[in-house]
C-alpha cells in the first residue's frame, strides 16, 4: 500500500456485519410476510418488514451486550436507507430528513417490539401500529406475523453471538 492510498483509504469496521445485515434483509423479503401476513408489498411495507426483523436482531445484540456491533449494524441500515431514498429520487435536501424519520421509526419499533415480546404490551397492537400503519389486517394475517416474529425472536435468543454475527438467522 502506498503512502497516498493509505492516507485516503478507510478501513470498513462494518464489513464483518454485512452478512448479518444481508440476512436481515433476506428474512424481511420472505414471501410469507406479504402473502400470509398481508404486509403491504410496497416500499413502505418492505421498509416496515426490514425494520421489524432488524429491531429483533438489535434486541438480541443488546441482550448479548454487543453494543459496538449493534451500532455498526444500525449504521449499515442507515447507509442502505440513504441509498434507497436516493434511488427513489429524493434530493440531497430531503434525504437527511427522510433517513432521520426512518431511524426514528426504527427506534420506536425497538421499544414497541421489546414491550410486546416481554408481555408488557400487546405485540399485535404494536404490529398494527407499526407494520400495518394503523390499518389492521385480517385476524389470520396478524396472527401469522405475530407467531412468526415470536418464533424468530425465540430462535434469535437461542443463537450465540458468533452465529448471529455470521448471519445465521433462524427462519
Amino acid at each position: 500500500m502506498t503512502l497516498l492510498s493509505s492516507l485516503f483509504s478507510r478501513k470498513d469496521d462494518r464489513a464483518p456485519l454485512r452478512p448479518l445485515y444481508a440476512a436481515v434483509v433476506d428474512r424481511a423479503r420472505a414471501p410469507h410476510w406479504y402473502l400470509d401476513g398481508a404486509v403491504a408489498d410496497s416500499i413502505d411495507g418492505r421498509f416496515d418488514m426490514v425494520a421489524a426483523i432488524l429491531a429483533l436482531v438489535l434486541l438480541r445484540l443488546d441482550a448479548l451486550e454487543m453494543k459496538v456491533e449493534e451500532t455498526r449494524l444500525t449504521e449499515l441500515f442507515i447507509d442502505d436507507m440513504e441509498g434507497q431514498v436516493r434511488q427513489i429520487g429524493f434530493g440531497d435536501l430531503i434525504v437527511g430528513k427522510q433517513v432521520g424519520r426512518m431511524v426514528g421509526a426504527l427506534g420506536g419499533r425497538l421499544d414497541a417490539y421489546r414491550a410486546g415480546l416481554a408481555g408488557d404490551a400487546p405485540l399485535g397492537e404494536a404490529l398494527v401500529r407499526n407494520l400495518y400503519r394503523g390499518q389492521a389486517p385480517a385476524d389470520a394475517a396478524l396472527a401469522h406475523v405475530e407467531a412468526r416474529l415470536r418464533a424468530f425472536a425465540a430462535g434469535l435468543d437461542a443463537l450465540a453471538g458468533d452465529a448471529l454475527l455470521a448471519g445465521r438467522l433462524p427462519e
